[in-house]
């Protein structure tokens, strides 16, 4: 536990380091305090990953999760902005089940967030025993599981899995 809080309370130094981008002893000061605070209210969140810290470079895959989700959250964007301006375009709105090969809950949430945040779809419910999301679509291109995992969830699934498990 006292290694967690000691990573998270670095993190966030650092991070406030960063932010600030002032050496005052001030800064220095409300640093320390700010990541004392966070270290305390946040161990006990990472306490069951908490091997997901002893490998911190698999964190690294979010600097190509991020464009992944920018360029996916850009394309349903304009999608959502043309049937805006385009009434008429069929739609087919609906909750579809998706399969999903992540097991752990941090995996899970964040994939469901990541979709939710997508215009177009958002996560309705995880079944994580069975290892299912059920997502809303505003255009159902399929009611097959297969092919709606591949639609929706496969682009994010492959990164997540090499960040969280």
């Amino acid at each position: 536990m006292i290694k967690v809080r000691l990573n998270i309370f670095a993190a966030t130094f650092i991070f406030w380091l960063i932010l600030s981008w002032t050496l005052t002893a001030e800064n220095i000061i409300i640093g320390a305090v700010l990541g004392i605070c966070v270290s305390f209210l946040t161990s006990e969140l990472f306490n069951k990953d908490a091997k997901l810290l002893k490998k911190p470079l698999r964190y690294l895959w979010f600097f190509y999760y991020i464009p992944v989700f920018l360029w996916e959250c850009l394309k349903a964007n304009i999608d959502g902005a043309y049937r805006v301006i385009h009434p008429s375009l069929p739609m087919r709105p609906g909750i579809v089940k998706v399969k999903t090969n992540l097991k752990s809950e941090t995996a899970l949430t964040f994939l469901a967030n990541t979709l939710t945040l997508n215009p177009g779809t958002m996560t309705v419910d995880i079944d994580q025993a069975g290892g299912f999301l059920y997502v809303h679509w505003v255009d159902v291109k399929t009611d097959d599981v297969e092919k709606a995992t591949e639609y929706i969830v496969r682009k994010f699934e492959r990164i997540l899995m090499r960040i969280f498990e």
